[in-house]
């Protein structure tokens, strides 16, 4: 539920199985995990992932560059930020107070990573046919390296202001003196070099793809793989304030053979930024990057974020199904933040098992971070091409619109409470309902707050639905915690329904609730509402009754049974009352009562032959007071009860030559006669079958001819119905 198992989770608990056992009593809605308020809409608010909320860090659009995407961010020592992106290599320059201008553009499609060196010079990689330009402060580029490799990836300065450009196809990392000649410096056995990064030691630390590959590169230029990442592609690595190393990688691993590459426009490159001083910042655009377009794809198989520490121990610290990491950055507390799309989302890890999301910004992207004064952090971002500023203080005031809550039916609401930490600040809760399940019109207004976390009445007015909203208000900096959220509530009560009879096959019966079983049984299917049969009686269906299954049925002359489907809104146990008459009767009269099966089987043989009809009355009294209790019944297809034998009349006998002619009638008052079967002498009983042929009918005749030598006989015929009543009779012929 939370960071919490405390003794109100044991009361829930225990409040939820009293809401099976008797649904009629007040029951819970609580909300109090990630998954409950991820749910919700969130403004101004940070989601952890044990369920707290709390103020997000303040937020603002800093700077609106007009292009679609920015890709890199950088900042001088005079707190000059320079970013660059696409479509369309222009390079921004943006003052302190947020004011920006296009500094330059350049004759390329975007830029794709921004540098400073110890001096404020300002480059920026290029691509495609990726190029490094020095940009002036007055806004001329001139071409400063040519690494002659399709793409550029990152940038990053060392100390001594050597520029370490990292490429892809092939996948190397070129080192350049400040004079602008350089050569390769390391050359690895993967495609891209994709994210780089420079430890206090002076060694390189770089993310590749496809093997996605965390490599620990030397000053002499000597490579060490720290760790593999289950994810093919690297797209961020930084250096942690403690020295260790974070490294985010995403995609799925192809097995097999590759797809043949398809004509759609190629998979956008990652974005690439990295800091000048303070904050260590590896923001990438987590694409693949065999390819380049304007704007990113979505990359199917998620995020993972590993930490490597100082002794090389790998330890996985965070993944998401859907989120794509961009970029990491790292807070005043040395937290790591993600930057992440494409929904906007800006992560914050607290721990191998927590983390918060910590806000959302309005871009589809987070592409790029970078530290300000202040404990500020500047964030870039991809559709739209946007700077946003990101302050340590808490938003002044948060709120969270709370899911729908569909009690199912008209329910009477009863008092709301809630679970935080004010920290001297101030929590408030407010409701409204109705009766359709889109709350934007024809619903009731939001009520009063609720400020006192033991809770209060709601006055919201009975309705199906409900949902609440929170308001959560700093002080003096300082932000509440809001854990969880219960609504007690008590929905009408409305009669059970009893939706299909079924009566089962005469001469078998269901066995006792002991599991008494027999040799020979016959197992009915499922019953259920498909192919329903027409009955008649005073309920309306529910929404939704699952079939009902019964145990195997034993055969027993003379018993008939029924079954049936039935089912409360409310959720009650129930229990069923038996009645039967017969169709030209006008009173009911008891068969069984107080039964919990929804089966019930009984002697037919106490019954006159005829047909009949069943009433299965069903009342939710075990989970309501008497007073409140409520019933439903339906009433049956007539049944047939017959356990009169036919009648064999007219048997004859005579001698023809050594065979013998033999004739009978045979007649049922209600069913089919279904068998016959003749004894010569006591000898085995032999099927006889009608004259015509066919058993489709209760009067039939008979006539059959047998061989039988000369002397006494004894002829023994029986006929049998459709409920197994037989009689037999017999002639002897001298």
């Amino acid at each position: 539920m939370n960071h919490f198992f405390r003794s109100k989770f044991a009361v829930l608990l225990f409040c939820a199985a009293l809401s099976a056992l008797y649904a009629g009593q007040t029951r819970v809605w609580s909300q109090g995990d990630f998954t409950d308020f991820q749910k919700g809409v969130l403004k101004n608010l940070s989601l952890r992932s044990d369920g707290i909320l709390t103020l997000a860090p303040r937020s603002n659009e800093f700077y609106d560059s007009s292009a679609m995407y920015l890709w890199g961010l950088a900042r001088d020592s005079k707190g000059n930020l320079y970013a660059g992106g696409g479509t369309g290599a222009k390079l921004y320059r943006i003052a302190p107070d947020g004011k920006g201008k296009m500094l330059a553009e350049l004759d390329a499609l975007e830029i794709h990573a921004v540098a400073l060196d110890s001096k404020d010079r300002i480059y920026v990689a290029t691509a495609p046919d990726g190029k490094v330009y020095r940009v002036s402060s007055g806004g001329k580029p001139e071409v400063f390296y040519d690494p002659k490799s399709k793409y550029i990836w990152a940038l990053a300065f060392d100390r001594q202001d050597n520029l370490f450009v990292a490429t892809g196809d092939p996948g190397e990392i070129h080192r350049v003196a400040p004079d602008g000649t350089g050569k390769v410096f390391f050359r690895s056995e993967e495609t891209h070099v994709r994210s780089l990064a420079l430890d206090a030691q002076g060694n390189l630390i770089a993310g590749t793809d496809p093997g996605g590959l965390v490599l620990r590169i030397s000053p002499a230029g000597e490579g060490f793989v720290l760790y593999q990442m289950s994810k093919p592609e690297v797209t961020a690595v930084a250096l942690a304030p403690d020295g260790s190393i974070y490294a985010a990688s995403v995609g799925s691993r192809q097995t097999g053979a590759p797809p043949p590459p398809a004509p759609a426009p190629a998979p956008p490159p990652p974005q690439i930024t990295v800091s000048a001083g303070g904050i260590q910042v590896a923001p990438r655009q987590a694409a693949p990057s065999s390819l380049l377009r304007s704007a990113p794809v979505p990359v199917t198989g998620g995020s993972e974020v590993y930490r490597i520490a100082s002794d090389g121990e790998p330890h996985r610290m965070w993944g998401n199904s859907q989120d794509v990491v961009y970029a990491i950055a790292f807070d005043a507390a040395g937290r790591a933040l993600l930057g992440t799309g494409n929904k906007g989302n800006i992560y914050r890890i607290e721990s191998p098992t927590t983390y918060t999301a910590l806000l959302t910004v309005p871009a589809t992207q987070v592409t790029a971070f970078q530290s300000g004064a202040d404990g500020r952090l500047y964030a870039a971002a991809g559709n739209v091409g946007k700077i946003y500023e990101i302050d340590a203080t808490p938003e002044s005031q948060g709120t969270i619109e709370s899911d729908l809550f569909d009690a199912g039916l008209f329910t009477r609401w009863g008092r709301l409470s809630f679970d935080a930490k004010t920290n001297g600040a101030q929590i408030s809760i407010q409701t409204r309902s109705g009766n359709l399940d889109q709350p934007q019109k024809n619903w009731s207004p939001w009520s009063a707050p609720i400020s006192d976390p033991k809770g209060s009445a709601i006055t919201s007015p009975p309705a199906r639905f409900l949902q609440w909203k929170a308001t959560l208000t700093a002080s003096s900096g300082s932000s509440p915690e809001l854990d969880s959220v219960d609504v007690a509530y008590l929905p009408k009560n409305v009669e059970p329904r009893v939706e299909k009879i079924e009566i089962t096959p005469a001469n078998y019966k269901f066995p006792p609730p002991s599991g008494f079983s027999a040799p020979s049984t016959l197992n009915l299917p499922a019953l259920s509402l498909n192919n329903r049969q027409s009955a008649r009686g005073e309920s309306n269906a529910p929404a939704e009754i699952p079939s009902t299954s019964t145990p195997a049925m034993q055969y027993a002359k003379g018993w008939i049974g029924a079954r049936w489907v039935a089912g409360d809104p409310n959720g009650d146990s129930l229990i069923f009352i038996l009645e039967i008459r017969g169709i030209n009767e006008s009173e009911w009269k008891p068969l069984k009562d107080k039964l919990t099966e929804k089966y019930y089987s009984w002697d037919s043989t106490a019954f006159p032959d005829g047909q009949y009809v069943l009433r299965i009355t069903a009342s939710d009294a075990p989970s309501n007071p008497p007073d409140q209790a409520l019933t439903g019944h339906l009433i049956s297809e007539p049944f047939l009860i017959d356990n009169t034998p036919p009648k064999i009349t007219a048997l004859t006998a005579a001698r023809n030559g050594t065979k013998l002619e033999i004739h009978w009638h045979a007649a049922d008052a209600l069913s089919n006669l279904t068998m016959a079967e003749y004894s010569l002498d006591g000898g085995d009983w032999t099927a006889a079958a009608p004259n015509g042929g066919i058993s489709d009918s209760p009067e039939l005749d008979y006539s059959l001819t047998v061989d039988a030598p000369p002397g006494e006989h004894t002829i023994a015929v029986r006929v049998e119905d459709a409920y197994d009543n037989q009689s037999v009779e017999k002639t002897v012929l001298k």
